[in-house]
C-alpha cells in the first residue's frame, strides 16, 4: 500500500464583487483546496497505479470537507466544481490522474451526489508551477454560466518527488454570464453529461 504523506496544505478562498460591469446582489465565491503530498512512484516505473486511488480516498473527502467550510458549509449554495494535479518532475502525468476517483467521488459525496463529470487538468510541472483547475456546473456539463478556470499552485512545490492534488468549488456562475445554453435553473434529472 503506498503511502502520499501530506507536507502542506493550502486553501485558497476568493470573492469576485464585479468584473467591469455592474455589481451582482451577491458576489461569486469560488475555493480551492491544495495538498501537496509525497509521489511514493516518483523516479520509477510503476506498471500497477490503479490500487493507489483507495490509498487517496480520505485525502479526497478532506479536502472536499475543508472546501465546503471554507465556502460557508452550505452544500445548496456550492454548484460548480473541479480537479487537478501538479506532478512534480521526479514523476509522470499519470501519476495525477491517481486523482480521478479520489477526487472527484470525494466531492460528488459531499455535495449529494453531483450528476456532472468533474472537469479535469493535470501536467508535470517544476517548483512554483501553475495550474488553470478547470471548472463547470455539478449538475449539468453544458451550462455555459459555470464554465471557468481557477489558477493554482504553491510557491514551494511540487518538488520533484511531490504531487499537488487540487480540489475547486464555487458558487454561483460567472459575474456577467451571457452567452446562453442550457440554464441551471433548467436543468433536468439525466442531464448530467448534457
Amino acid at each position: 500500500m503506498p503511502e502520499f504523506p501530506i507536507r502542506k496544505i493550502a486553501v485558497l478562498t476568493e470573492e469576485i464583487f464585479h468584473d467591469g460591469g455592474p455589481a451582482p446582489k451577491e458576489p461569486r465565491r469560488r475555493a480551492a483546496a491544495l495538498a501537496l503530498v509525497k509521489n511514493p512512484f516518483a523516479g520509477r516505473y510503476v506498471e500497477d497505479l490503479q490500487s493507489a486511488m483507495d490509498d487517496l480516498k480520505p485525502l479526497g473527502l478532506m479536502l472536499a470537507d475543508r472546501l465546503i467550510a471554507a465556502l460557508g458549509g452550505d452544500v445548496r449554495q456550492i454548484d460548480g466544481y473541479g480537479k487537478g494535479a501538479i506532478v512534480g518532475s521526479a514523476g509522470e502525468l499519470e501519476h495525477g490522474a491517481l486523482w480521478h476517483v479520489p477526487g472527484g467521488y470525494a466531492m460528488r459525496e459531499r455535495l449529494g451526489d453531483a450528476k456532472a463529470i468533474v472537469p479535469s487538468a493535470k501536467k508535470v510541472g517544476a517548483f512554483g508551477a501553475k495550474l488553470d483547475v478547470p471548472l463547470g456546473h455539478i449538475n449539468a456539463a453544458y451550462v455555459r454560466s459555470h464554465f471557468d478556470a481557477m489558477e493554482v499552485g504553491v510557491s514551494d512545490g511540487p518538488r520533484p518527488d511531490e504531487i499537488l492534488f487540487c480540489l475547486a468549488m464555487t458558487c454561483g456562475p460567472r459575474i456577467h454570464d451571457r452567452m446562453g445554453g442550457l440554464a441551471a435553473k433548467d436543468i433536468k434529472a439525466w442531464d448530467g453529461l448534457r
